[in-house]
């Protein structure tokens, strides 16, 4: 049986843009363009409405903005994933957009593959940065470790760092030699000790407690 389409939600205030986003999208084999928006708002809208993986979020926009509408729908709609596409990588801007809840950052210099894998793989629980924007948290977070007190045991540290680098749950399972049942005991005990929602906010963690490699 083929896999169900990743639903996408296009959220742009740039009607040409919008429109060129999602006739890009339309290429690209597994992924659904259920609806589009001109503002964080009629995203909102259109999340609600049901039947959305992924919103694909610019993040300055006019009536409620990027920032606004993630972190409304990290809130209200916890499995719809937000992945960022926008022409900012300043610090600030990528700050606000994962404390806001997003899932994934990457510039509007991204290509068509680029932005397919990206929407895959948010959709199935995983971050995703483009090489900027990488270095900028690596940077930033890396630099300097912050001491910790977590309660994390040596195997949820261990697959900590591995989600770091990036592995999905199936390659952590083998890496490990364990079952890919055990892998999501072990996440699920993490992110409770450390108070991560979501894979980007586990990844965030692991680079300012120094368990990620730089």
């Amino acid at each position: 049986m083929p896999e169900a389409p990743v639903r996408v939600v296009v959220a742009d205030d740039q009607q040409v843009v919008r429109e060129g986003l999602v006739a890009l999208l339309g290429l690209i084999d597994g992924i659904e363009v259920v609806g589009s928006a001109g503002d964080g708002a009629e995203a909102l809208e259109l999340v609600a409405a049901g039947a959305v993986d992924v919103v694909l979020m610019d993040l300055r926009m006019p009536v409620m903005d990027g920032v606004q509408a993630t972190a409304r729908i990290a809130a209200q709609y916890p499995e719809v994933a937000v992945l960022v596409l926008t022409t900012y990588a300043d610090d600030e801007s990528i700050a606000l957009a994962l404390r806001a809840g997003a899932r994934g950052y990457l510039t509007k210099d991204a290509g068509r593959v680029e932005i397919g894998a990206a929407l895959r793989a948010t959709a199935a629980g995983q971050s995703t940065f483009d090489a900027e924007v990488s270095r900028k948290l690596i940077a930033g977070l890396a630099s300097t470790p912050v001491p910790r007190n977590d309660g994390l045991t040596a195997r949820e540290s261990e697959v900590l760092k591995l989600i770091a680098r990036g592995l999905s749950n199936a390659e952590i399972a083998e890496l490990l030699f364990i079952g890919e049942a055990t892998v999501k005991t072990h996440i699920n005990n993490t992110f409770a000790k450390i108070g991560a929602r979501h894979r980007a906010e586990a990844v965030r963690y692991a680079y300012r407690h120094g368990l990620a490699e730089a």
